[in-house]
Order: structure tokens, then sequence, then C-alpha cells
């Protein structure tokens, strides 16, 4: 009997109403679909079309094998008269298999009379499936990746993680295995997974078929890079993305904002750019300057070009029902949509909903409106907030989409919020795009996606977070990650306990792919028209002097070793634009050979050659550090040098930041780092 079929490039089973098809994608990929009872559909959900593989196919009957470079997949099927049901039964369980024939990862086995299904579909009455897709895998294997959860693993092995977006959560489904191969969750449904010791599990609460991605690598850098290969490579970031980015609660006025670029030129602070935060606008969904307090938004975006600063305008994707705009946009079904109850999705600052940027007019609108308001007015950065979405509660099974319901679909709107403004940009014109963002899924770098990490808590439990948040986010192919220095909620400027928190986290920042002041400073102040009625409150000051001489001391100088990076820096996302690689990188990335490196979540690597471990302790005056085996390492600051593959202590008074230079490198920094005031 014939079990398979080919086309030279895949191979195709069929059984029991099954479809599974197992194709070359990419130089070293396989990508692997499969449905029940319906034709299989060519979703380009993160996955770029396939250039061109050339695999190589053999069939042996019951058994077939497809080789892709450094990949194979290995389809094992079987038919056989089941007692217990009285009929024949067909399965093809698959299994992948590096360069020298080692088991990478395996589907679940049947386990004989348990009649366990690797591939299992669960029907929803009157609608699609439930998917889990469950895989043996190697007890002792460690895990990175999966995009930004907020905890303080680093190896998620023994996890299980959400697949859904909130505020400060982005999830990204791509997973590093210590193993050698990474995994590719395509599937943008609500769901969870599961990285038992005896299983791995991947569910889809509903969806239409099964669709996953595997690569084979000898490095976690090499995965990287076939990744990036099939997903898309973040663009060259460009220069105004390499210093210091300025932002508050809010700058309220134009004048304010214009006041706060001059005092940096007249420090002679260097400042790449500054931010019109949320609700400059009269209502969300305007997309425009409220003119009462941005009379000339093209005479501010001239004059700080004459300062050298760019400018970078917030974006909301919700639309109040105030909002000029919201009768087209919901005449022309550019609205996302409640199945059940009111269409009132987010109540912040008055009831809206949320536009459908899965919609392909959605998102056409959007920039259109975003364009004649900002772009034409000079605005080349945008702050593209709220992107997961962040409903009032995060009920995404009521919500239905151009792109089909919340609960099959919901987890591709921050991928998509980006590319509106990207192939918009683009259009235009523009070559290098960034855009802040609060959220991210697979394929998001390809579209300009700087991740943030969300609306964190100004405490050390929060920074520590961050820190494994940027491992995780480099590892899930998200190369290009911030976060709010000194947190979002709270921190108040007068207090000595925020003061050294801010100080550790902005060297943090300065060692982070893009280094951005922000939060909601303490104590805010309430904003009002000439006319007395309310608008969006503002926090307090939140620039390098606003915390007293000695922290701005202390900021100034790691100001000063940002700028002295820029080479560096630009070299790292040369890097990242080119061959996929994260800037900030777990120490795993560069030594995947040490064991313990894969479990490190409180120092990381800034390109290969710099180590950085932040101060992540209340009152610490110093640290222990690892350093990993395989290299030797120069304390940048002291000079001493100390074999890999050991723990040292450091000491590290409050203005100093622990790094340490990879075989002699980073000497560059040392005459920044020793320098005082």
């Amino acid at each position: 009997m014939t079990h398979f079929q080919t086309d030279g490039r895949s191979l195709t089973w069929t059984g029991d109403g099954e479809t599974l098809v197992v194709a070359a994608w990419g130089s070293d990929g396989i990508r692997v679909r499969s449905t029940l009872s319906g034709p299989l559909a060519d979703d380009d959900w993160a996955l770029l079309p396939d250039p061109g593989s050339a695999p190589v196919v053999e069939i042996d009957e019951g058994e077939a094998v497809l080789v892709n470079g450094r990949i194979t997949a290995r389809l094992t099927a079987r038919q056989e008269f089941d007692a217990q049901c009285g009929y024949d039964v067909s399965s093809c369980t698959l299994t992948f298999l590096d360069a020298t024939g080692r088991v990478l990862l395996k589907e679940l086995d049947d386990g004989g009379s348990l009649k366990l299904r690797a591939r299992d579909y669960r029907a929803i009455v009157g609608g699609d499936h439930h998917l889990t897709a469950a895989f043996e895998s190697d007890p002792d294997e460690h895990l990175v990746g999966m995009g930004l959860y907020q905890q303080e693993l680093v190896d998620l092995k023994g996890s299980t993680l959400e697949l859904v977006h909130r505020n400060s959560q982005a999830s990204v489904p791509f997973v590093v295995s210590s193993a050698g191969y990474g995994f590719l969750w395509h599937n943008p449904a609500i769901g969870r997974a599961t990285f038992g010791r005896n299983r791995t599990e991947w569910v889809a609460q509903s969806t239409r078929q099964l669709d996953y991605w595997v690569t084979a690598g000898d490095t976690p850098a090499q995965i990287a890079a076939a990744y990036a290969d099939v997903t898309g490579h973040v663009p060259m970031m460009p220069e105004h993305g390499l210093g210091l980015w300025q932002s508050k609660l809010r700058y309220a006025t134009q004048d304010e904002l214009l006041e706060t670029a001059r005092e940096y030129h007249r420090r002679e602070l260097p400042l790449d750019v500054v931010v019109a935060d949320f609700f400059h606008w009269p209502h969300m969904g305007d997309y425009r300057f409220e003119e009462e307090f941005w009379p000339d938004p093209a005479a501010m975006v001239a004059e700080l070009d004459a300062l050298g600063i760019e400018l970078m305008v917030s974006v909301w994707p919700q639309v109040s029902v105030e909002s000029e705009n919201f009768a087209r946009l919901r005449a022309d079904n550019h609205l996302v949509r409640a199945d059940r109850g009111l269409d009132v999705q987010m109540s912040f600052e008055g009831p809206s909903m949320f536009l459908d940027v899965t919609h392909p007019g959605g998102r056409a609108a959007l920039w259109d409106l975003c364009r004649t308001n900002y772009y034409d007015k000079g605005v080349r950065t945008f702050w593209l907030d709220e992107a997961e979405p962040e409903y009032g509660r995060y009920d995404v099974d009521n919500y239905r989409y151009h792109a089909g319901p919340g609960q099959q679909v919901a987890n591709i709107y921050p991928q998509r919020f980006s590319q509106a403004f990207f192939d918009g940009m683009t259009a235009a014109g523009q070559e290098q795009v960034v855009n802040l963002v609060r959220c991210a899924w697979a394929g998001s770098q390809r579209y300009g996606a700087l991740v943030w990490s969300g609306d964190i808590r100004a405490t050390w439990q929060d920074f520590r977070r961050q820190v494994v948040a940027g491992i995780h986010m480099g590892a899930a192919g998200i190369p290009w990650f911030t976060t709010d220095i000194g947190g979002f909620h709270g921190g108040d400027v007068r207090d000595p306990a925020f003061h050294e928190l801010l100080v550790r986290w902005f060297q943090f920042g300065t060692f982070s792919p893009v280094m951005r002041m922000h939060g909601d400073r303490r104590p805010g102040h309430p904003v009002q028209a000439a006319d007395g009625s309310r608008r969006s409150p503002s926090g307090a000051g939140n620039e390098l002097w606003s915390f007293g001489e000695d922290v701005y001391a202390v900021l100034r100088r790691y100001l000063a070793v940002r700028e002295a990076m820029r080479p560096y820096t630009r070299s790292l996302m040369a890097q990242a634009h080119t061959a996929g690689q994260p800037v900030m990188r777990g120490l795993f990335h560069e030594f995947p050979a040490d064991a313990r490196s894969w479990q490190v979540g409180d120092e990381y690597l800034f390109g290969p050659d710099v180590l950085v471990a932040p101060v992540v302790q209340p009152g610490a005056a110093g640290r222990t550090v690892y350093l990993p085996a395989g290299a030797v390492w120069t304390d940048l600051t002291t000079g001493r040098t100390h074999d890999g593959g050991q723990a040292v202590e450091v000491e590290a008074a409050l203005d100093v930041l622990p790094l340490f230079g990879r075989d002699g490198a980073g000497d560059w920094l040392t005459p920044v780092l020793r320098a005082r005031g």
C-alpha cells in the first residue's frame, strides 16, 4: 500500500481523515502542516515564502525521509487492525534528526494500548478544533526564547507559558534548545506551551490546522540565522537608534517638549530621540495633534532637526466613540467586533474600540491618517502603544477580526500593527524604519519592531525580570528590545531609594539595544485646556537632571559610555540585520557548550565581546559574576583578567557597572568607564 506522495520538495501522507504535509522550508528547516477533513491552508502568519529549497526525498513503503541541509524528517506510517474499534486505523509519526543522525525531537509515541495521539484534534461543536501537538523530548535539554514573560527563569525547561499577549507580555512562540534545534509554533491562536521533562506540548484552543517549523543548528547563532531567513530580517537600525531616547508621562505641550530638547542641547548632553507621548490628540482615533497644545508640529520637527534630535510620536490603535473618524471606520468594517454584548473594548480616558489591523483596509486607513497628520509634517518614528491589544478584560474569545475569530488569530495583532506603519513608511521611500511597539509576534522584526517590555513597576523584582526578558526576546528572534528605565508605574523623583534603582537600571539601559528614559514619575500634575476642561495628566520630570546632582553625575557618565559605544553598537545592529543575531545575548548564545551559561539570568552579552553584569539587588556594593568557559575575561574597570569557567566576586559601587571584555576585546571602553563627573 502506498502511504506517501511527493512532489520532490515535500511529502504528503493521508489517513484516517488527516492530511499531513512535510516540506523543506529555508536552507535548514522543515515546515509541518496537517488538517482533518479539509484542505490545507498556506497561511503566511510569520513564514515567508520558501526561497526554493532542494531537499533529498526518499520513500520506502512504510517510511519516508526528507533531508534539508542540517535537518532530516523521518516519517513512519502504519496501518493496522484495531481490535477495540473493529476496523483498520492509520497513523504517521514524525522524528527530526540532525546531520549526524541524532534525534532532536520526536512526536509522542502512541504508547501501545494507551492509544496516545501526537496530533490530537478535538472537534469544537459547530466549529473547528482544539489541537494539542505533543513531542517526546530530552529531559536534560535547556530551552530559551518564547518572547517576553514577566518571570526570572532563563531555562524554560519545566515551564508552562500561555500563548496570549498582555500588557507587559509578548508571546513569540519560537524556542531554542540546547539539543540543537529551534521550533516555531506557526499558529496565532490563543493556547499554551508546556515544556515538561517527559514531553513538550503545544496547544491551540481553536484552530483549522497544525502548522509548525523546525530547524537544526550546531549553535544558537546558526539557529538564529536560519530563523531570520524564513521569518524576515530586522532592517538596519537608523543612526538615531544608537543613542539616548528621552520620554516621560507626558510632555503636554509643544513648548514643554521643545524646552526639554533645548536643555539637553544647552547641557551638551547627546540626545537622539524625544517623544510626544499619548493624548497629544483631541480624541483617541483622531490621529493628529490637538492644536491648542501643539500649534505648529512642522515647525517643532524643524527645530528638533536643527538640534539633531528625532521626534517620535505615540499612536494608539483605539478609536474613541467620540473620534471624528469613528463613524467612517466602523462603517468600513475597520474596527474589531465583539461577538457578545457592547463593542466597547477599552474605557481608558473614555470608551473606545480597537482598529482591526488584520484587515488590509484597516491598516491602510490607519496609515493614511498618520501620513497626513504626522508623516507629512516630518515625523519619521512612531510609538505603537497598546499593541497587544490591551482589552479592558482579556476575553479574547469574545472578539472577532477580519482574519478570523480572536481565539484563532488574536496573537497576530501586534505584528500587523507594526506592518501597517512599515508598509506605509517604506512605500513613502523610507529605507531604515524603527518603531517602538509594546508587543510582538513571530515575524514582527521584519517590520522594524523595537519591542519594549510594557508598563512594568518601578521595583527591583521587575528590574531583574527585564534582564531575563531581553535575553529571551533575542533568542526568540526579536533583536531590538528596550525597557522603561526605572520602570513605568511609580518612582518618586525625590526618593533616594528610587534614585538607586534608577541608576542601576540606567546602567542596564546603557547596554540595551536601545537606551530609553520613560516612566510615570511622581508627583504628577493635572493638565487643563484654556477653557478649564480636563486633559490626561502628566508625571514629574524624567530627564537626567531630574533626580539631583549626584544621580545626574552618574547618568551623564553612562550616557558618555553609550556614545563611546556607537561604532560597536552600530556593528551589532548590522549583525542583526544581515545575520539575524540578537544584540542582547544570553551567555549560551556564544558559549553553548557551557551548560551553566543556559541558566544565568542576571548577566548577558552585549554582542559577542562585552559581558554585562547589572547590579540587580538593592544596597549591593558588589556581586558575583559567572564568566563562561572558553575565553579569558578582562574586567574593563580594573583591568584584571580571569579565566572563564568560574565565578568571581567584583566590587560595584553605585557608579560602577561590572563589565568584562572577551579575549582582550572592549578595552576601548576603559577610559570612559574610569572617568568621573
